[in-house]
């Protein structure tokens, strides 16, 4: 079983009004460099969120949601402090609810 971390906004929000992509690219640079797999995701309306497990949270979204997903929780907790705007959880996967945690909408 794999415990994956998330933070969660609109979709217009990571990728328009927030330089997300810019800190994606720079991780993933970084990766490369160090020869490290890439453990994060970009997901729009990822399918995970329309569980009962992330229902308050969903509903806190004011538009389309998107998530960057992470086995990393350190990571996770960077753009939780550097996006500020942003709900966060976490999930076991596979479980009852969710069998594929990439599933999108």
């Amino acid at each position: 079983m794999t415990t994956y971390f998330f933070v969660a906004a609109s979709e217009k929000f990571l990728t328009v009004e927030e330089p997300l992509d810019e800190i994606l690219k720079e991780r993933m640079r970084n990766y490369k460099e160090n020869n490290k797999e890439i453990d994060f995701w970009l997901l729009k309306n990822p399918s995970f969120l329309q569980t009962t497990q992330f229902a308050d949270l969903k509903s806190k979204i004011p538009s389309t949601p998107a998530v960057v997903l992470s086995t990393d929780k350190k990571f996770i907790t960077f753009l939780k402090l550097r996006l500020e705007f942003v709900a966060v959880g976490k999930f076991e996967c596979p479980n009852a609810e969710i069998i594929d945690p990439f599933k999108v909408e």
